[in-house]
């Protein structure tokens, strides 16, 4: 299984499987001095921990990193940087009766003409548990980009049909209302109409898929054309997520059914600067950032493990029919958890593009001048600063 890692100068390598001892991810090309501590990895951890509430994975298991190597004193060494994530709630009992037979929705079936094994415990690598080592990478991600004034929010957009309407200038404020949500969405008045269609759908043995939308303050000029296109690494990243089916950026598939007249956005001058009136193609031209905001949306699919009895055949091809156990934990709707991951991989990809983006060119480009400090602000034991050309 050679697929395991995501990024290039920025880049993570996961393990660990849903029901083994433990999770982790090793980062490697993490610039040194980079502030980082255990509780800020935790604390992004928590925000996608089960057992939050009735709206999530009853599996009661608080996530806790253990730091293994590159960090001194609080800061990044530019050595690898190793993250552990034990699993201390794991409760493979439900599926010693079902492991026999394929999964209506799950990767067992592929997972078998594949590699000819499949770890039947929660789906191994194929669970969204492995997701942990995402989020505990994008926490150093989030503070790497944040450094240089980089900031992204992740937020239910639309839950079984339901969908809201969004303020996406103020992204404090719309971190704020997203993050008080029990479902991480920042519209209160159809947080409930969801919350209530999960809470009928769940009573059914049923569940539910939703969209995420995610936007991103970001300067002008990070990604690159052709094949490393800012947009493409944001599918790559998205798509490679557990239960996503769809991503699309700006006005995303709305655009096919739109006049160029309707979908350019036009340039203006505002107080000496060249910005965009609209932003229909959501914050890229060329596949390169164009300095106003980032948008895109996240297609997930209802969750695959359901209650309700569903026809299938065992491994050895007969008829059969699949019943989860009462005791199984799921989540009734798998997007209401997925919105720190979302967030974390953004991170990554940005961490990467913002790295890639300092081998560009041997002078500044002003477009590409990124807020906060004109370097990482890392400092030497003479106390020089060292800065990026």
């Amino acid at each position: 299984m050679a697929s395991n890692f995501f990024g290039e100068l920025f880049r993570i390598t996961t393990f660990g499987e849903s029901h083994g001892s433990a999770i982790g991810v090793v980062i490697d090309g993490c610039p040194a001095g980079l502030s980082i501590t255990k509780e800020e990895i935790d604390e992004a951890l928590a925000l996608r921990q089960p057992g939050r509430n009735k709206f999530v994975s009853p599996r009661s298991e608080k996530d806790g990193v253990e730091i293994l190597s590159g960090l001194y004193e609080g800061k990044t060494t530019g050595a690898p940087i190793a993250l552990l994530i034990r699993n201390q709630n794991a409760d493979s009992s439900p599926y010693t009766a079902i492991q026999n037979l394929y999964r209506p929705g799950h990767a067992n079936f592929t997972y078998l003409e594949k590699y000819g094994l499949f770890d039947p415990r929660g789906g191994g690598r194929a669970s969204a548990r492995e997701t942990v080592a995402r989020v505990a990478a994008g926490a150093v991600a989030k503070k790497l980009i944040g450094h240089f004034g980089i900031h992204c929010v992740a937020f239910v957009a639309e839950i079984g049909g339901i969908g809201i309407d969004a303020d996406l200038t103020d992204l404090a404020t719309l971190r704020e209302k997203t993050y008080s949500s029990p479902i991480f969405c920042p519209d209160e008045r159809q947080a409930e109409e969801m919350m209530r269609k999960i809470e009928v759908v769940k009573a059914e043995g049923d569940s539910l898929g939703g969209i995420l939308a995610c936007v991103a303050h970001l300067p002008a000029g990070l990604g690159d054309p052709v094949y490393q296109k800012l947009e493409a690494k944001l599918a790559a990243a998205m798509l490679s997520l557990p239960a996503t089916k769809g991503f699309e950026i700006g006005e995303g598939f709305a655009a096919a059914r739109l006049r160029g007249s309707e979908h350019n956005d036009s340039f203006i001058a505002n107080q000496g600067k060249t910005s965009l009136a609209t932003n229909r193609a959501g914050g890229t031209l060329g596949g390169i950032s164009t300095g106003a905001p980032l948008y895109f949306r996240v297609a997930f699919k209802p969750t695959s493990s359901i209650q309700k009895p569903q026809s299938t055949v065992t491994l050895q091809g007969e008829p059969a029919t699949l019943q989860h156990p009462p005791s199984a934990r799921h989540d009734p709707c798998v997007a209401i958890r997925a919105v720190p991951i979302v967030e974390a991989m953004v991170a990554l990809v940005l961490a990467d593009v913002l790295l890639f983006n300092r081998c560009a060119t041997l002078h500044q480009v002003s477009g590409c001048e990124l807020p906060g400090p004109k370097g990482p602000g890392f400092q030497r034991p003479d106390k020089k600063e060292l800065t990026f050309i």
